[in-house]
């Protein structure tokens, strides 16, 4: 069982992780070049994808709860130990910062861009909010390997 949901969890954070991640990187680009299209398309898949990580949270529980395959008498994890709480709390962190500041941001510069008004001064905020995503969740990677406190 460990095997199979270690395999389900690095899936679902390769394929929802992986392009929220690019999303939330990239998603300055339409705002930059005034496209309305790709600004709105990169808040639409940022949801998504936010959304849809947290299976990767959910398969990452059933996958502590799991049997460890070095000693079948422990689990893989409990949520008291500092890896496990770390990382949840800065995937939290990733996701409000996508879902409260980027996103927003993203369909603020969409409108604008439809008014044929100036998003000079939202291209920042998104830039810095995607490259802060970017920056939490390697550091969630670097945490869920190196397992600190255990």
């Amino acid at each position: 069982m460990f095997k199979i949901l270690l395999a389900l969890h690095l899936l679902f954070a390769i394929f929802a992780i992986g392009p929220l991640v690019h999303a939330a990187t990239t998603a300055g680009r339409g705002v930059r070049r005034g496209d309305g299209a790709a600004t709105a398309s990169s808040a639409r898949l940022l949801r998504i994808y936010s959304y849809g990580s947290a299976v990767v949270v959910l398969v990452g529980f059933g996958l502590m709860s799991a049997k460890s395959p070095t000693n079948p008498k422990q689990h893989v994890g409990e949520f008291g130990d500092t890896w496990i709480w770390l990382s949840l709390l800065l995937w939290v962190v990733a996701i409000g910062l996508v879902l409260g500041v980027v996103v927003p941001t993203l369909d603020k510069a969409s409108a604008l861009i439809q008014k044929e008004e100036s998003v000079v001064s939202l291209t920042a905020r998104v830039a810095a909010g995607g490259g802060i995503v970017a920056v939490l969740f390697a550091v969630i990677v670097f945490v869920m390997v190196y397992r600190p406190g255990h």
